[in-house]
């Protein structure tokens, strides 16, 4: 699963139509992909739950859709 940098999931669908900020995070090679779908969490620190996962829907390299 791929990790996003954004405060919350409300600014992950205010970045609609922007490149997407993430680290790769899979032992299995990247999940990445300019246009497709994907799963993500937020990043948080280690002793903390994550806060929110995400659909990620990209088109050419922006995101076209966060559910």
């Amino acid at each position: 699963m791929m990790i996003v940098h954004y405060p919350s999931k409300k600014e992950l669908k205010v970045a609609i139509g922007q490149p997407l900020k993430y680290t790769e995070t899979s032992l299995f090679g990247e999940e990445y992909r300019e246009t497709g779908k994907f799963v993500v969490a937020l990043d948080t620190q280690p002793d903390e739950e994550r806060e929110f996962f995400a659909e990620v829907t990209m088109k050419d390299g922006l995101i076209k859709a966060v559910k």
